[in-house]
């Protein structure tokens, strides 16, 4: 009997240990990742699942067609914007749960670098290759590629991706951790969505116009091989000094005049029509603002020293 009971009360002592065990490691778990950092955590993580899904479609073949008809491409952009709606869901969503860390501002980059860096550049790629490609099949160029054009389309693409994680990196060292960005309205150099933006929408737009049946080949080849230009503009853009306004913290988060207002309905009506020309004519517009606002500096101040 004696023996029983030693047992049964060793069992309960064992138990007793296990169960405090458990509980400091729950502690712990929630001392490292408190239950509110989950929410931004989830957002940030789709993001990054977006930007690989956006890869994923880059490398469609041409003859490939997904849902409503859409090509490889247009999926792929499709994901790169949805991957964009979630990067600016997921600051809002930290600020709002005061769950502001340092650990989801490193993610963030993270994900922005392949959603807005990655994934835009294997897009250029696949969109030039299509083109360069033996009897219209996808090319996926690389350091490799046969013809001299490929293998500067890929440098270019390689300079974007570069470019974007320089951005990235300077704005986590500029930024502290618990500034959210709406809370600067003035960047150093256009963001990344923002260039990720302009190199998509142009990119879509070209296939759209091509879903609706334009029959000029050279139209479409020149419109195609004009893309990595614009995107090397746009790399060079990302880890320049020109100041660009925070659209969020700069349009929407502040009280607006009625003349923004009107624009903004006018623009809403084009939309409807015409939406990837709308989209891709909005951030061609926004990246053009930060040249046009510094050589307006420029001229003021030239003429003030007259």
């Amino acid at each position: 009997m004696r023996a029983t009971s030693d047992r049964i009360v060793h069992s309960m002592e064992s138990e007793q240990k296990q169960t405090q065990r458990k509980s400091r490691v729950r502690r712990r778990v929630r001392k490292v990742m408190p239950p509110q950092i989950v929410w931004p955590l989830l957002f940030t993580l789709g993001n990054l699942v977006a930007g690989f899904a956006a890869i994923h479609y880059a490398t469609k073949s041409a003859e490939w067609v997904g849902p409503w008809g859409w090509s490889g491409l247009t999926m792929a952009g499709s994901m790169v914007f949805l991957g964009m709606f979630l990067d600016c869901v997921d600051g809002s969503v930290a600020r709002l749960t005061k769950s502001v860390t340092p650990l989801g501002a490193m993610l963030d980059s993270l994900a922005d670098l392949v959603t807005c860096g990655v994934a835009p550049a294997m897009m250029v790629l696949a969109l030039v290759g299509g083109y360069l490609g033996k009897d219209g099949q996808l090319t996926v160029l690389g350091p490799d590629a046969d013809m001299p054009w490929g293998k500067v389309v890929w440098a270019i693409a390689a300079v974007y991706v570069c470019c974007t994680a320089l951005r990235l990196a300077r704005f986590n060292v500029e930024t502290h951790p618990e500034e959210g960005p709406d809370d600067d309205i003035e960047f150093h150099g256009i963001p990344s969505p923002g260039a990720a933006g302009v190199v998509v929408a142009l990119i879509m737009l070209h296939q759209h116009v091509l879903a609706n049946g334009i029959d000029a080949v050279w139209l479409g080849r020149s419109y195609a091989f004009g893309v990595p230009i614009v995107a090397l503009c746009c790399a060079l853009g990302m880890v320049s000094r020109i100041p660009y306004n925070h659209f969020v913290g700069r349009y929407l988060a502040r009280p607006q005049t009625f003349r923004f207002l009107s624009t903004t309905v006018i623009i809403i009506f084009f939309s409807i029509w015409w939406f990837q020309e709308t989209v891709a004519v909005g951030f061609v517009w926004y990246a053009l603002t930060g040249p046009i606002e510094v050589i307006k500096k420029h001229r003021q101040s030239q003429e003030g020293l007259q």
